[in-house]
């Protein structure tokens, strides 16, 4: 697991109140135009979101990509 003191900058994608496919697929979009900085430890994307089967279709495309993933549940 990477050291977040190595991390430069947190993106923070709030996808609050949106669903599926429309979740995943702004998910993805900012995975892609991140890439470079993601892979390369310079970037973390933290995606925030209320839709449940969107924390199971994000984190397993991630991975599928080769993101490293964690995924929490926060109350409230």
């Amino acid at each position: 697991m990477m050291d977040s003191r190595e991390i430069v900058e947190v993106l923070d994608l709030n996808i609050l109140g949106q669903v599926c496919p429309a979740c995943l697929l702004v998910a993805l979009n900012a995975l892609n135009d991140h890439e470079e900085s993601l892979r390369s430890g310079t970037k973390r994307l933290v995606v925030r979101t209320d839709h449940r089967d969107s924390t199971r279709t994000i984190p397993k495309a991630a991975r599928k990509m080769g993101y490293e993933v964690e995924v929490k549940k926060i109350a409230g």
